[in-house]
């Protein structure tokens, strides 16, 4: 079996495919390319009342970069998670690298919520979330596509479309449109860190950070 190494990892990314183990105890790496793949639109966020309600009181902060590490324990530290040890030090050596990046959400000093995926140009292939509090995942969400959009992102892949997704704004198209779509996105210019990667933001100001979230 040939060894995955980060570069091996970016390359199956480029090419459509992504890496899932059945679970944290599993030895084997399973690669899918499925033929229905979600995506969220970056101009087609759904916030609703009562998130918004949470965003404006002004009661958390996103940053992004600050514990990469802990996102990504807090996402493989539950019943079932496809999160194995391989995959998880081959996604923190990525975060070395620059490619893989995390959203985190603070309420006071404790980790409310976050995210981690990978970048490669213009596209975002999102990996998992997890929530500690009440909306932790979504508001996570609402940072990550306020800052795809202001690095000039055109693609955020949700690998697969789940109902909490769907609420959100989430969408599925088939495979070969999303070809389409990464193609093009591989060939753009993108920066993640036009906010400085280890600042943190308050949400009342986020509507702010990006016209595009609706």
């Amino acid at each position: 079996m040939q060894q995955i190494t980060p570069r091996l990892l970016l390359q199956a990314y480029a090419s459509g495919v992504f890496p899932m183990a059945e679970s944290a105890q599993s030895d084997e790496i399973l690669w899918f390319n499925p033929e229905k793949r979600g995506v969220l639109p970056l101009d087609g966020l759904h916030i609703s009342r009562s998130l918004r309600k949470v965003l404006k009181a002004g009661q958390h902060r996103v940053s992004a970069n600050r514990c990469f590490s802990r996102v990504l324990t807090a996402c493989m530290d539950r019943e079932e998670t496809w999160i194995n040890h391989e995959i998880a030090a081959l996604y923190d050596e990525l975060h070395r690298l620059g490619h893989a990046h995390s959203v985190e959400v603070w309420h006071g000093d404790e980790l409310a919520g976050g995210l981690y995926g990978v970048s490669l140009g213009a596209a975002f292939f999102g990996e998992s979330m997890f929530s500690a509090q009440s909306n932790g995942s979504k508001i996570a969400l609402v940072g990550l596509v306020a800052r795809l959009n202001l690095g000039g992102y055109k693609l955020l892949d949700t690998q697969f479309l789940t109902p909490h997704l769907a609420r959100l704004g989430g969408v599925e198209i088939s495979r070969k449109a999303y070809l389409g779509k990464l193609e093009k996105a591989l060939e753009s210019p993108a920066d993640f860190g036009r906010l400085k990667a280890e600042d943190s933001y308050s949400l009342a100001a986020l509507s702010q950070l990006s016209t595009q979230i609706s």
